[in-house]
């Protein structure tokens, strides 16, 4: 949930610009009426806008950061009991939709990642940039065990592959040895003696020409780890398709690699015609397909919005329409 904040005394929820916002609604195109899922409300900066753009529309919004919903609840109170709020994983959008006695909805919306409202924080953990404790959670109530947990319990083998995997990191070898040696002589406590440590583990010639923190990567997979990122992703992806009727619209933007490649598969199939065998000569399956994806490749930011929002550079927008329903 990239964004850019301002200190020009507006709240938080005012100072929030979304990442893509004018292709996110044109990829929507909501209609006057028509009932929304925002799974990752953040502080309403796209809810407050599709809510504008179409008279009578209503959402469901959605977050596990129960002080980003405040803030939503905020910004989004001109619209009323056109706003509906739920502190839940976007997994579970089921039971909301339950709640609210709504099947489906005309259109949804993931916008994943870490809000600058959780990174700028630093009681939060998100961030190397200030001192912080090793949290991460984006739910911090929910009992879930936080990064100090993984930097401070995890096996060797499992710090290895969490870097390596969800960091994309090449020196996730040396990083994790480099904890665990560490915190056999005191536990490691803080994002500034992660980083320090992380940093220190680095070779010197790829810190000399790293254009980024080396912690980076490392923060990035703890992250993702201790809110399951991926496995939140993929039980969304599995349900939302039935909940869409026919012409109704899913938009994902991803801030990582996996999780791109994960809405771009998982697109990709629900879009495929045959799926017989290829040793057989003619289609029997009959199978169609369900959707039809908007986009070819996926939707970045432009420089105008580069220009006033550095965060938004990884951010990638994928959209289908759902065209069919499925033939069981």
């Amino acid at each position: 949930m990239a964004e850019v904040m301002s200190g020009n005394g507006q709240s938080a929820a005012q100072r929030h610009v979304p990442v893509l916002l004018a292709e996110t609604l044109r990829a929507l195109a909501p209609k006057p009426g028509g009932r929304y899922l925002d799974g990752t409300l953040g502080l309403g900066g796209h809810a407050a806008a599709l809510l504008a753009a179409a008279p009578g529309s209503e959402i469901c919004g959605l977050d596990r950061d129960e002080q980003a919903l405040a803030l939503a609840r905020e910004r989004l109170s001109p619209y009323g009991g056109r706003a509906h709020f739920f502190h839940c994983r976007y997994s579970r959008f089921s039971e909301a939709l339950a709640e609210l006695g709504w099947d489906k909805v005309d259109g949804a919306l993931l916008d994943i990642g870490v809000s600058s409202l959780q990174i700028d924080e630093k009681e939060r953990g998100f961030s190397f940039y200030g001192d912080g404790p090793l949290d991460m959670r984006m739910d911090r109530h929910s009992g879930e065990l936080s990064a100090w947990h993984w930097v401070n319990r995890e096996s060797f083998a499992r710090l290895k592959e969490c870097i390596a995997t969800l960091g994309e990191e090449p020196q996730a070898g040396r990083i994790a040895r480099a904890l665990v040696e560490a915190r056999q002589k005191a536990p490691i406590d803080s994002t500034a003696e992660l980083a320090a440590l992380v940093e220190k583990a680095y070779p010197a010639a790829w810190r000399a020409k790293a254009r980024r923190h080396p912690a980076t990567r490392t923060f990035q997979a703890l992250r993702m780890a201790v809110n399951d990122e991926l496995g939140e992703l993929d039980r969304f992806l599995s349900q939302i398709l039935a909940r869409l009727p026919i012409g109704g619209r899913l938009v994902v933007i991803s801030f990582h690699s996996l999780e791109d490649r994960m809405v771009k598969l998982a697109m990709r199939h629900w879009a495929e015609g045959c799926r017989c065998p290829r040793h057989v000569p003619v289609c029997i399956c009959g199978h169609q397909p369900e959707v039809r994806i908007l986009y070819k490749k996926p939707v970045q930011a432009g420089a105008d919005e580069l220009a006033v929002n550095p965060r938004a550079s990884s951010a990638k927008l994928r959209a289908a329409e759902k065209t069919a329903e499925a033939v069981s």
